[in-house]
Parts: structure tokens; C-alpha cells; sequence
């Protein structure tokens, strides 16, 4: 019988890189392996399709996270507090959705076009230019948004 205990990770100081790895790590599953492709077409629509479709890819997005973290929690010891973890995954939640309702329209310029609250606020914080001259900002955005929930799953 192994009688061996495992230490665990106690510190903020350790569990927050440990949190951001494994969200960023379920942001790129969420994203690319477990979305539809129904939804990746039609989440940035206007109308009630694409508010359909952005909700259902966010809910699964979500459910890969809290596994990320739940895996991270046991595996290496974290003891998250998950109240704290589950306001995370909610800002998580809602960033991603705010920023895939823009999908697709990253490149438009809020001062010619009547785009998202997600592009207009890009512009607003001086993103604009980056916006409209590199086709992958608009995915940069939202991975930095979403994964900036990372500090509440302490």
C-alpha cells in the first residue's frame, strides 16, 4: 500500500499560472476542437440565429473550462475556491460571448459600418488600426479577453 501523500500547490502565487495554463489550454480546445462549425459560421450573425448560436458555443465553451480547471484542481492540489473559480467562468462566459458576437465583423470600422459593442470599444481603446490591418487581431482580442478571467479561479 503507497502511503505516500502528494503535496499540493497552495500559494496564489502558483496557482494562478497553473489556473491560466489550463483555461488558456481549454480556450484552444473550446475554440477549435470542440465548436461546431454551425456555430462558428453563424455566432457572429446578426439576429436571434446568431444569438442562438453564440450562446450554445459559449455554454460548451464554459463546460471545457470549468473541466480545465476542475482537472487543474485535483491533479496538482490547487484547492480553488469555487465560488471565486464560478465568477471566473461567468466573466469568462461573458467576454467570450461579447467578443464571438463580433466574429467576422473584427475588420469593420465603427466610424463608416454599424458594428459590434466588442469592435467599437477595440477602436475606442486605440486597437483600431491593428483591428482593420491584421486579419488574426480579432482572435488575439478575444483569446486575451476570455482568458482574462484566469485571476478569479483563485
Amino acid at each position: 500500500m503507497n502511503t505516500a501523500r502528494r503535496t499540493s500547490v497552495t500559494t496564489a502565487a502558483l496557482r494562478f499560472p497553473s489556473c491560466y495554463a489550463a483555461l488558456t489550454a481549454a480556450h484552444e480546445g473550446a475554440d477549435h476542437l470542440v465548436q461546431r462549425d454551425s456555430h462558428a459560421v453563424t455566432k457572429g450573425l446578426p439576429g436571434s440565429e446568431g444569438r442562438r448560436a453564440c450562446a450554445r458555443h459559449v455554454a460548451e465553451y464554459t463546460a471545457v473550462q470549468a473541466a480545465a480547471l476542475l482537472f487543474a484542481d485535483r491533479g496538482l492540489g490547487l484547492r480553488l475556491n469555487w465560488r471565486y473559480a464560478a465568477a471566473g467562468l461567468a466573466l469568462s462566459a461573458g467576454t467570450h460571448y461579447l467578443a464571438d458576437r463580433s466574429g467576422g465583423r473584427w475588420g469593420e470600422n465603427p466610424e463608416t459600418q454599424e458594428t459590434t459593442g466588442m469592435v467599437r470599444l477595440a477602436h475606442q481603446l486605440g486597437k483600431g488600426n491593428w483591428m482593420l490591418r491584421d486579419p488574426q487581431a480579432g482572435y488575439r482580442y478575444d483569446l486575451l479577453c476570455t482568458n482574462a478571467a484566469a485571476g478569479g479561479a483563485r
